[in-house]
């Protein structure tokens, strides 16, 4: 059987992280693919873990050998997802979330025209810049300037199959993880599942 892929975008300081992570911890079969970036580790993030950290020389040479499914530049960093990590996933029946911005959304789904695309909005502008100030992760400069694009980026909910308000976080997850189960129980993906059992239904089969 084959996976489904997830593609999860939201401006930064939504809480997109924090909801794939508890939608991990309570959902089966189903993995975030971690991306490769530029960008200098956080407190506390781990090499391959959280991200694959590397330098952009050789980003930009797994970009010429065609190695990403995406790629994209946000912040000055760059950011990639590798295209045979996900594959193989998704061909071992793994559902895969990835989380990337618009843009990289947009690249991934005219390659992987059927994967379901959401997007996360914050209640507010105020929620959001308060958020991103509580994290204590980046310095003022870098929040105004994630401020500034944050419009720019929530104004791509348009181009997505669902959009979710994280307001309530608990809310969010609920809704979030609805949209997971319903598509497993999709035509395409139950004729997979249980095909045989659909068999043995259809030709009026006991199984003994």
């Amino acid at each position: 059987m084959t996976g489904s892929l997830f593609i999860i975008t939201a401006a930064s300081g939504t809480g997109k992280t924090s909801l794939v992570k508890q939608l991990l911890a309570t959902t089966n079969d189903l993995t975030v693919s971690v991306s490769h970036t530029t960008r200098t580790p956080r407190p506390g993030e781990i090499d391959g873990h959280h991200y694959h950290f590397t330098d952009v020389d050789n980003f930009v040479t797994a970009v010429a050998e065609n190695k990403f499914l995406e790629h994209a530049e946000v912040f000055g960093n760059y950011y990639g997802t590798s295209e045979r990590s996900v594959r193989t996933q998704l061909e071992a029946g793994v559902d895969v979330i990835l989380e990337i911005d618009w843009q990289g959304a947009l690249q991934v789904k005219k390659i992987f025209t059927d994967a379901i695309m959401i997007f996360i909005l914050p209640p507010s502008i105020a929620t959001l810049r308060q958020r991103l100030s509580t994290r204590g992760q980046d310095s003022m400069e870098v929040i105004e300037q994630r401020l500034a694009g944050a419009v720019n980026e929530m104004a791509q909910y348009v181009n997505f199959d669902y959009v979710i308000i994280n307001d309530s976080f608990e809310v969010a997850l609920t809704e979030l993880k609805a949209i997971i189960v319903a598509d497993r129980q999709t035509l395409k993906r139950q004729q997979q599942r249980y095909q045989r059992t659909i068999t043995n239904l259809l030709s009026n089969t006991v199984d003994e």
